[in-house]
């Protein structure tokens, strides 16, 4: 995990890496989409199914689907209309644009 996600994720991620709540400050919760949109593959098509089983994974307070609107919204997922698919935005944000952006 990068050094500053670390920092902003300190007491709510748990020795496996999981989250264990969700951030209520906006830059920890931009934090926290970032370091779960590492756990994606590039180029791989997934299943609504699929996506909220990878989140489930990767964190402890059972809401994927909260997680995976703040992954479509901060435009690190993208999806079918219908939901049918979900995929890795091309251009991810960057920790510094998110730093400029809510720093």
């Amino acid at each position: 995990m990068d050094e500053r996600v670390a920092a902003e994720l300190k007491g709510i991620v748990d020795g496996d890496g999981r989250l264990t709540r969700l951030p209520s400050k906006r830059k920890k919760l931009l934090y926290a989409v970032h370091y779960l949109a590492g756990k994606f593959e590039q180029g791989r098509r997934y299943t609504e199914r699929e996506v909220n089983d990878l989140l489930c994974e990767w964190h402890t307070f059972g809401d994927p689907a909260t997680l995976r609107r703040e992954l479509y919204n901060g435009r690190y997922l993208d999806r079918e209309q219908s939901g049918v698919s979900y995929w890795m935005e091309e251009h991810q944000p960057t920790l510094d644009e998110l730093e400029k952006k809510f720093g």
